[in-house]
């Protein structure tokens, strides 16, 4: 009896310090940003919007997602899961440019996962402890758009995966380069 008592109360332990503690992540500028340079803003410019007018722009899944933190079910949104051109990730309430396509990676988890955000500052990010325990939530910077969450799981550079609903992202297929004169 004794130690199944002892082993209730590491156990309690460990579980309320995992609630209270706020995970760490880092985010590491990515070079990639460089070769889609042209293609980003210069400042981000706030998108506020009322619950209204979110309900008339977004679909009702979307709306879910994007404006009530939801998840998407996995595997669902499988032409982004999939999508193998080259080009950038952007978020589908206000179109902020957010992931190149070569940050993403495959991570078998059933969502568009990607190593680092295109710049830092593009996203913002926040605990939530919706399932009971500490986890990172990404959010885009410009309309506070929830996108999904960023584990320290992922490949390197970064050793990030930044797990994200496919629902709250469009895709910008990169323009192929014009021809120099000459070539």
């Amino acid at each position: 009896m004794k130690l199944f008592m002892s082993f209730l109360i590491v156990i309690t332990v460990l579980v309320s310090a995992s609630c209270q503690t706020k995970p760490t992540t880092q985010r590491t500028k990515v070079v990639s940003a460089d070769h889609w340079s042209t293609h980003l803003p210069t400042s981000i410019e706030r998108v506020e919007k009322s619950e209204e007018e979110w309900k008339k722009e977004l679909n009702e899944q979307e709306f879910y997602v994007i404006r009530k933190k939801g998840t998407e079910r996995s595997f669902t949104g499988v032409e982004l899961l999939n999508n193998k051109k080259e080009g950038l990730y952007t978020c589908k309430a206000c179109g902020l440019p957010l992931f190149a396509s070569d940050t993403k990676f495959k991570s078998g988890t059933g969502w568009p996962s990607y190593f680092a955000p295109l710049k830092a500052e593009y996203i913002k990010e926040d605990t939530d402890y919706n399932l009971g325990y500490a986890r990172t939530e990404v959010m885009c910077a410009q309309c506070d758009g929830h996108l999904g969450h960023v584990f320290p799981d992922g490949p390197q550079p970064t050793g990030l995966r930044y797990c994200i609903n496919a629902v709250s992202l469009d895709f910008q297929e990169a323009k192929p380069e014009p021809k120099k004169s000459g070539e």
